[in-house]
């Protein structure tokens, strides 16, 4: 992608953001999020030099494999891990990632705390919700919210707010303002939700982070 059109998307986005944040009366627009899964170093690059600094990746992995180079060339750029996380590879994200937003099961706090005991770092966390209760997605379920807070805080994880996925094809505002009044009872701040076909919507709701990969990398074949 030339970096003229990386930057004219960025721009795009990063104004309807705004203005969707505008009308809702928030306080400042979300942190846009590139989700850059499944794209190499040479797509990501035209984005940063467009001055995009937060990305987003799916798997320990893919991420450990073309990231660490790209932020040897920029080091202010933050990388934030979108997708499903296995407890063995709690240790690996907490070094490389600077946010996680898929903590959603005890198992997976023990084992972040530990890691974060052992290096020293401590990425801001997201505990996702299952917000459609949907057998085959991540996320804790809304019952088991309140419980699992309740562990993450008592293990001492920098827990700022919640993350959702809403169901495909359906309206998705009823389900990002359930997230918002789930992280208002809970005193939380930070909502992690909308991508790109509803991160208007999620904007005037009142997402503190906004996932968009389509829009701005276009799709993948």
């Amino acid at each position: 992608m030339p970096i003229d059109d990386a930057r004219q998307r960025l721009t795009d986005i990063n104004d309807r953001i705004a203005r969707a944040a505008q009308l809702a009366g928030a306080p400042r627009p979300a942190t846009l999020i590139a989700i850059s899964k499944m794209h190499d170093a040479d797509a990501i690059r035209p984005l940063i030099a467009a001055g995009q600094r937060v990305f987003g990746e799916n798997r320990v992995q893919e991420a450990a494999a073309k990231w660490p180079p790209l932020k040897a060339e920029t080091p202010d750029v933050a990388l934030h891990l979108v997708g499903q996380l296995q407890s063995n590879k709690a240790e690996e994200a907490v070094d490389l990632f600077d946010t996680i937003h898929s903590v959603d099961r005890p198992s997976l706090v023990t084992a972040l705390a530990a890691a974060m005991a052992r290096t020293g770092k401590r990425p801001d966390c997201f505990v996702q919700v299952n917000i459609g209760d949907e057998p085959q997605k991540g996320g804790c379920a809304i019952g088991d919210l309140p419980e699992l807070l309740a562990q993450a805080r008592e293990a001492g994880l920098p827990v700022v707010g919640l993350m959702c996925v809403p169901p495909l094809d359906t309206e998705a505002a009823p389900y990002f303002a359930l997230l918002a009044k789930l992280a208002r009872e809970q005193g939380l701040d930070g909502l992690s939700m909308g991508m790109s076909g509803d991160y208007e919507t999620a904007a005037m709701i009142g997402a503190t982070h906004i996932r968009i990969g389509t829009a701005l990398f276009g799709a993948r074949a």
